[in-house]
């Protein structure tokens, strides 16, 4: 780069390096910590359902796992973006570059969203944020977004208290489930399609399912 720099400016002819080429890189798998269907499902009935915290949290989490949602877009959601339509519910998801992507939601998903929108009581606040910080110790939530920085420190907090050992950040969720949707028969192509990727590429970086069939072999080591 500073030979082609001295190109432009006229200071050499010719580019000496333009030869050389530096080594190639490809990442085929994520470094994203995945869960398994039965960690995930753990994590989930864990949580308390007797404080809106709890009911916030879960139906959080459970919007990263089914609708491969970036949690930037989950946070970035409105009251209003949880609608009805067709007898389903739907979700709107904020995504990069202002990109408006709609989803299903999946029944489980549908049900803790409408315990927790109930249970915080902002129905009449279409426009307020979805999901909100709560004040203090009281429990009561405000009308601030949660902070995608205390998304990631309430997911370490609440693993930890389910007891997973793995080290899971606030991307884990849209691994898993995107995962566990091809584990299960899903398309690669209607993956990309659910999570909003330009390429199918960067879909794949979040199969996980060869780590499944790499420790099945693993465990053949019979000594």
């Amino acid at each position: 780069m500073l030979f082609d720099w001295l190109v432009l400016r006229q200071v050499i002819v010719a580019n000496p390096a333009s030869p050389v080429r530096g080594p190639k890189y490809s990442v085929r798998k994520g470094k994203t910590a995945v869960l398994t269907a039965e960690e995930a499902r753990e994590l989930l009935d864990s949580m308390p359902t007797d404080t809106v915290q709890g009911l916030r949290d879960r139906a959080l989490i459970a919007t990263m796992v089914y609708a491969f949602a970036r949690v930037g877009a989950v946070l970035k959601m409105r009251v209003e973006d949880v609608y009805v339509q067709g007898r389903r519910t739907w979700l709107r998801l904020h995504e990069k570059g202002g990109k408006r992507h709609e989803m299903p939601a999946h029944h489980l998903l549908e049900e803790y969203l409408r315990i927790y929108i109930k249970a915080a009581g902002v129905v009449s606040d279409p426009k307020g944020y979805l999901f909100r910080t709560v004040r203090g110790r009281s429990g009561k939530l405000t009308g601030d977004p949660l902070a995608q920085a205390d998304a990631y420190r309430m997911i370490r907090r609440r693993a930890l208290a389910c007891g997973l050992k793995t080290k899971i950040g606030n991307h884990s969720f849209r691994a898993t489930g995107i995962t566990e949707y091809l584990r299960n028969g899903g398309k690669l192509e209607v993956a990309q399609q659910m999570a909003a990727h330009e390429s199918a590429r960067t879909t794949g970086l979040y199969d996980r399912r060869d780590d499944q069939v790499s420790l099945d072999e693993v465990e053949r080591i019979l000594i």
